[in-house]
């Protein structure tokens, strides 16, 4: 501006800056001083059973002092049967638990406790919406195991926004984990996922807490997972198995029972294979239908298999081995609702299909793992030697293996002994049929 607008004098305008904000922080004062690492106390992170071994296994020991825990699945998998049986366990061990439901009357979770018998003293409910009320609960109760079922009906006051919003999701679980560390409590938030199975949600919400869990399980079947996502103190790779019945939830320590169906002949179509569900292995039968039709396009129908590992499978016996399935349906599945994703699963699905094709029953009491590449070669599965005891524990007479040793060294076609079961090593898919005399002529 050159001419000032009250004195009409020119160039008596000067331009004077905002003073310039400071970007560096005062100091203010700590919580506790810092101490060399090797001086800080573990004592009071230790490992406290929660009474559910399964659930110990999970998460790496058991429930931390001031842990907070995020525990997430569908509708109706049986996250509050489980955490009233987590609670209800804890509080016979004389650990004061307070178990406090936002979408339950306390009636309603009363009722439940009879049917599960988990109704016991040092375990306290509390029906509550509010995040004061809450925080309330706890300051009486003073609890070692906080459950919240869920966090996303509990609603913070003074923070705008619905139950269940971005902003007061991140308030209340926020405020309730603050408590958690200062106190010492270890707290169990239940989480709702979306229709994709996500947590729903902030994600800043899974960076807040220390142990994310999924429990998840299939409607029609009475097995339930549970597998940790994230966890500060233990691995991830672990899995726990539970079993949903009328009177509660039940810990499954050897559940290949409910996935293999214990034949006492043979049956064509049909294999078991040898999975890895974290550092647990777990065998489960695969079982295959191939019928004739006249469709231009013939249908592939799978149920716990991936259908384009399925679709790889046929084309590979049929480019390497001489089964031709252009012309028929294939409908393969698992038995007992089990999952297998990992590539190990594909020779048992081949000889299953071959079995199949042949209307030849492959050798009762045989197991095959290993995965197939597009040469039709047989390539080297983790664990190897796991998965074998666990099959020669549960009585299975012959092992199909990839063509090299446990050890990883290439060694000559040859067979050898674990634990009473014969194991023979094959380099190929076509290889591995003709042993089993599945192969067409």
């Amino acid at each position: 501006m050159g001419r000032c607008g009250e004195c009409q004098a020119w160039g008596t305008v000067e331009e004077v800056a905002p003073a310039a904000a400071g970007t560096t922080a005062v100091a203010g004062p700590v919580s506790a001083p810092a101490v060399p690492i090797g001086e800080v106390r573990t004592d009071t992170a230790a490992f406290r059973s929660s009474g559910v071994p399964e659930l110990d296994r999970v998460l790496g020991g058991g429930l931390v002092p001031g842990a907070a825990l995020l525990l997430a699945g569908e509708p109706g998998v049986g996250k509050s049967t489980l955490l009233l049986e987590v609670a209800a366990q804890t509080a016979r061990l004389k650990a004061r638990t307070l178990y406090v439901s936002g979408e339950e009357s306390a009636s309603q979770v009363r009722l439940r406790a009879d049917r599960t018998h988990n109704v016991t003293e040092e375990l306290y409910l509390a029906a509550e919406t509010d995040l004061g009320a809450v925080l309330g609960h706890v300051d009486a109760v003073k609890p070692t195991l906080l459950v919240v079922d869920s966090v996303q009906t509990i609603q913070a006051a003074g923070v705008d926004g619905v139950p269940g919003g971005v902003t007061q999701v991140k308030e209340v679980a926020a405020a309730l984990i603050r408590m958690a560390k200062t106190r010492g409590i270890t707290t169990v938030l239940v989480g709702h996922v979306t229709k994709d199975g996500a947590i729903a949600g902030p994600r800043v919400l899974e960076h807040l807490v220390d142990v994310v869990l999924h429990f998840e399980g299939d409607r029609d079947s009475r097995l339930r997972m549970v597998r940790a996502m994230k966890n500060r103190y233990g691995p991830v790779d672990e899995v726990g198995c539970f079993e949903l019945a009328s009177d509660g939830i039940v810990a499954v320590s050897d559940p290949t029972g409910l996935f293999v169906e214990h034949h006492e002949r043979q049956v064509p179509g049909t294999c078991v294979a040898v999975a890895m569900e974290g550092r647990r292995p777990l065998l489960a039968e695969v079982q295959a239908l191939v019928t004739p039709t006249s469709a231009d396009r013939p249908r592939r129908t799978t149920s716990g298999l991936d259908g384009s590992r399925i679709a790889m499978v046929i084309a590979v016996l049929a480019q390497h081995c001489g089964i031709r399935l252009h012309n028929m349906d294939v409908f393969a599945s698992t038995v007992g609702g089990a999952r297998l994703h990992e590539p190990a699963s594909d020779l048992a699905v081949a000889v299953a299909l071959a079995s199949a094709t042949q209307g030849r029953a492959a050798p009762l009491g045989v197991v095959a793992m290993g995965e197939i590449g597009l040469a039709g070669e047989l390539r080297r599965v983790r664990d190897l030697d796991q998965r074998l005891g666990e099959a020669a524990r549960l009585g299975f007479r012959l092992a199909i293996v990839p063509g090299r040793s446990p050890n990883g060294r290439a060694r000559t076609p040859e067979s050898w002994t674990v634990d009473g079961m014969k194991v023979i090593d094959s380099s190929d898919v076509q290889s591995a049929l003709r042993l089993l005399n599945l192969l067409p002529g």
